[in-house]
């Protein structure tokens, strides 16, 4: 009986290892125009002149090979949303933390092995590209997948801007916006459409593969007519979870299996309703309900549409098929999450006080290039928000969510365990509701911590490397609400060596490639690129705003009375002048 067993093993593993394939994508990374909205034209990011950017499909345990050339104007460089990178993680990819972008007119080609299975994106990682579009689906097959389909699909969400980001960002980040306001969309897309349909055949079942790869917006998705079952979370299968609807906040990913319907007698809506609590001001002619249309038969009439009901809906109760055990926390970081105005009078985003700012150097060279230093914290700069851990420590991440925003964060090289959540700041007097007690917690690699709410995450830091921890809000990001772990520096040499393109592609840009953050030796750090910081006093984010538009109203209520006065006085010049000329014809 043991010796079958072991023959089936083996010839499991040699199915496995002769599916192992090496697929290769050539992008070259170029502008092109388009219109996906069908409101307006532009110039947007895409790949090989044309737009969206194609899909990536591999299966697990191939090695994926993008052969990238930069044919645009700036520098830019690719992440791969989700994947681990073990040993790998010069190409995790964003930029100035694990790369010198690629600079224009240069090319680059990222190997990643693939470790894992399930659905994913691939996205720019170079300021907010993939807000221009330089982003699209990746999705790894399980050789053997656990739950049993007759076809698949993918549904990916994105906000839609008429604008380059660039230019929103500038006003974004502007002083005239103290109050942080971010862009509002345009429009909501449905792969890169407004008008997007999906065949299904009665009787089928499908694999829904769900992307939210947004700067911004979050989506409750829908079927009119189908009950769902979610089957993974960000790259992880669960136990079936039937639901109606869920929302999927930016950079998040869901599988759901959906039944088609018996008959092909009417055709339905696919809902994906973006959630107007995460826009300031929500324009009248945006588009809330973005919809695509699952058609049966095309002659079909259309079933009536029914009412958004958006559920109560907790990821943390979504149970992992493959257990991984939790452990006590080695080390505990606690993240306070702020909006605030900084001394340089701009409304910027803060951990514990600290708004992320890059280095000269990035991250992981610095890591690789300072010795015994690269344990220490300070030579990372205190702008990067350098988190030292070490190998095989187990890191708790607590969340404190102290802006009046939603904000969905992400941790590069890992998924983490979802353990615990709660109203209002952490306490650690007030333990978390009992289901989070679990030998099995949820596991993720994005979480959404709601406004004035507090989420604790923990992981393992088996994966030896630099891993940006941020919000997936671009423009969170882009204002600094990120942290970097650097993850066993002691074992980091043994397993990681970096590319010489990486190097070629410093010199070209004449980013310096070694030495702490300033690109010094030692604990220099005379030269380091440097944030803003709060304001002195005690403020708040209300006052400052308060204050500072009580200013231009003085400023603007001065104004008006010095062009009253010099209207006056020259009003009252005329008329001496007119009497002056009216007496002496008299005389």
């Amino acid at each position: 009986m043991l010796a079958s067993l072991k023959s089936i093993a083996v010839l499991a593993l040699a199915s496995t290892i002769a599916q192992a394939a090496v697929v290769t994508y050539n992008w070259d990374i170029t502008y092109v125009n388009a219109n996906p909205d069908g409101l307006h034209e532009r110039r947007v990011i895409g790949v090989n002149g044309q737009f969206p950017p194609p899909p990536i499909s591999v299966n697990s345990n191939d090695t994926l090979v993008i052969n990238v050339v930069n044919k645009i104007d700036q520098p830019t460089s690719l992440h791969s949303h989700g994947l681990f990178q073990t040993g790998n993680a010069q190409m995790d990819g964003p930029s100035m933390v694990t790369q010198c972008p690629i600079p224009p007119g240069g090319n680059f080609t990222y190997t990643i092995p693939i470790e894992q299975h399930g659905t994913y994106w691939i996205h720019g990682h170079f300021q907010g590209q993939y807000v221009d579009g330089l982003r699209a689906p990746l999705i790894i097959h399980n050789v053997n997948e656990v739950y049993k389909y007759d076809e698949e699909i993918t549904v990916a969400f994105a906000d839609w801007y008429h604008r380059e980001h660039s230019v929103m960002l500038e006003q974004y980040l502007s002083i005239f916006n103290p109050s942080g306001a971010e862009p509002v969309p345009e429009s909501g897309l449905i792969n890169h459409s407004t008008n997007t349909k999906f065949n299904f055949v009665p009787g089928k079942t499908y694999r829904v593969r769900i992307i939210n790869m947004s700067a911004l917006a979050m989506f409750h998705f829908h079927i009119d007519g189908h009950e769902m079952e979610i089957i993974e979370v960000d790259g992880i299968d669960v136990e079936r979870k039937k639901v109606t609807s869920f929302p999927v906040t930016a950079a998040q990913r869901y599988s759901v299996l959906v039944t088609a319907k018996s008959d092909a007698s009417q055709n339905y809506i696919m809902h994906a309703d973006m959630d107007p609590s995460m826009f300031d001001i929500v324009p009248e002619d945006l588009q809330l309900n973005v919809t695509a249309t699952i058609v049966y038969d095309e002659k079909a009439p259309l079933a009536p549409e029914e009412t958004s009901q958006w559920e109560p809906f907790d990821d943390a109760q979504l149970v992992p098929l493959v257990p991984e055990a939790t452990a006590a926390p080695d080390q505990v970081f606690t993240l306070n999450a702020v909006f605030s105005v900084l001394n340089d009078y701009s409304n910027k985003a803060t951990f514990n006080d600290i708004t992320y700012v890059m280095p000269k150097v990035p991250t992981l060279y610095t890591a690789l290039t300072t010795g015994n230093l690269s344990s220490t914290p300070e030579v990372y700069g205190k702008y990067t928000h350098p988190l030292v851990v070490k190998h095989n420590q187990w890191i708790e991440i607590i969340i404190n969510n102290d802006d009046p925003g939603n904000h969905p964060f992400h941790l590069h090289g890992h998924v983490f365990q979802i353990v615990g959540r709660s109203e209002g700041k952490y306490d650690p007097s007030t333990p978390y509701p009992g289901y989070f007690d679990t030998p099995n917690p949820s596991r993720r690699d994005t979480v959404l911590v709601p406004s004035e709410q507090n989420v604790a995450i923990r992981f393992k830091a088996n994966n030896p490397g630099v891993w940006l921890f941020h919000c997936h809000i671009e423009w969170h990001l882009q204002a600094g609400l990120a942290t970097t772990f650097i993850e066993a520096p002691e074992v980091m040499p043994s397993v990681l060596k970096i590319d010489p393109s990486h190097i070629e592609h410093c010199k070209a840009l004449n980013i310096p490639y070694s030495g702490n953050a300033a690109g010094n030796e030692g604990l220099d750090l005379t030269g380091e690129n440097v944030g803003p910081n709060p304001l002195p006093g005690t403020f708040t984010t209300k006052g400052i705003v308060a204050l500072i538009f009580t200013i231009i109203s003085a400023l603007l209520g001065l104004g008006t009375v010095i062009w009253y006065a010099r209207d006056d006085d020259a009003h009252i010049a005329a008329q001496m002048s007119k009497s002056k000329n009216v007496e002496e014809e008299a005389n």
